[in-house]
């Protein structure tokens, strides 16, 4: 218990200050875990708190249109997460009358809730006896035991758990939770943390073993893929463009974009114009053709990098289904063409 107490003492001391940590309410915990999977809490907050403007409850939500989901979560990026956290708060509404599940094993059964969310509502909202494993527990855990054990493996998450179960105090698990949580976020950072000021430091196994920055041991990531992608940018009489949606499974579904070759490399002006000439606009004549950035834009993403152009093409006329700037900015694009939009349009 020496563990945990040291913990929580340094957590009552040293928290930020966080909206959703004022509040046991499960809608706006579910809400922030959600958005803080794969976000940093300072990116997160402001969309958090847009969010909650907009829908102050899981009825608000559920009655609001997938695109205008897509919209205030634009930028955050996983955009899986808005779709599951749209369906699910639908679920919520029309199936369960707007209450959560108030056990881990019930909240696991809602679309996008994954064990460490259900752990964090079961904990947070219900007090529930339940460990949270993110990325800062495997790091605090592994460091503070020499645990060897590659935080990628299947078995990982299993014996982490039950580590951080034993740890727990049954009485208040959620204050422990968030407080090993806020260490690994504040203190046992990934690189380079401070171990001279560290509460642990006459404790920590791998500060006396001098193997801090060797864990957690994590096995490399997936091959990252290339991806090429030119958008074609209309400009009409009206001056007005054309966009679509992206239908597809896949990385930005039910996203909006312009017209899009993809292509196996970058090419240049001579191969995109003659692609565009071949197979676009058969109802209207090209005026003129440009590249509107010779530099390709990288946008990462965890397992592919796109390298995106845009193409400008003036049309002789009128565009079926053309919209004006003013409309464009409405729809939700990804952040890459969203960017684009805002400093072209």
């Amino acid at each position: 218990m020496i563990f945990s107490n040291v913990l929580i003492r340094w957590y009552l001391e040293n928290k930020r200050d966080l909206p959703w940590r004022k509040t046991d309410n499960p809608y706006l915990i579910w809400l922030s875990e959600i958005m803080l999977q794969q976000t940093r809490v300072a990116q997160g907050t402001p969309y958090f708190l847009s969010f909650t403007n907009a829908f102050p409850s899981v009825f608000d939500l559920a009655a609001a249109h997938e695109e205008q989901v897509l919209k205030l979560w634009q930028g955050l990026g996983y955009y899986s997460r808005a779709r599951n956290l749209h369906k699910t708060a639908q679920f919520i509404a029309t199936e369960l009358s707007g209450k959560f599940p108030n056990n881990y094993n019930d909240l696991l059964k809602l679309k996008g809730v994954g064990e460490y969310t259900a752990a964090a509502i079961a904990s947070f909202s219900y007090n529930e006896a339940v460990p949270v494993v993110d990325g800062n527990v495997f790091r605090v855990l592994s460091r503070y035991f020499d645990v060897e054990t590659d935080i990628a493996s299947a078995t990982a998450k299993k014996e982490f758990a039950a580590l951080a179960f034993e740890l727990m105090p049954k009485e208040n698990p959620a204050l422990f939770n968030q407080a090993i949580m806020e260490f690994g976020a504040l203190q046992c950072v990934p690189k380079s943390p401070n171990c001279e000021i560290c509460v642990f430091n006459t404790s920590c196994a791998a500060l006396q073993k001098k193997k801090v920055d060797q864990l957690p041991v994590k096995s490399k990531k997936l091959k990252v893929k290339n991806r090429y992608f030119n958008y074609i940018v209309v400009s009409d009489d009206d001056e007005k463009t054309i966009i679509q949606k992206r239908t597809a499974k896949g990385i930005w579904h039910n996203l909006y974009e312009f017209p899009l070759i993809e292509t196996e490399q970058v090419e240049d002006f001579a191969f995109i114009s003659q692609q565009i000439k071949t197979d676009f606009f058969k109802e209207n004549t090209i005026e003129s053709l440009s590249e509107m950035n010779p530099e390709s834009i990288i946008h990462k993403l965890s397992h592919q990098h796109l390298h995106i152009k845009f193409w400008k093409v003036n049309l002789k006329g009128t565009v079926a289904n053309g919209i004006d700037a003013a409309t464009l900015k409405t729809f939700p694009f990804p952040i890459a063409i969203h960017n684009f939009i805002e400093k072209d349009f």
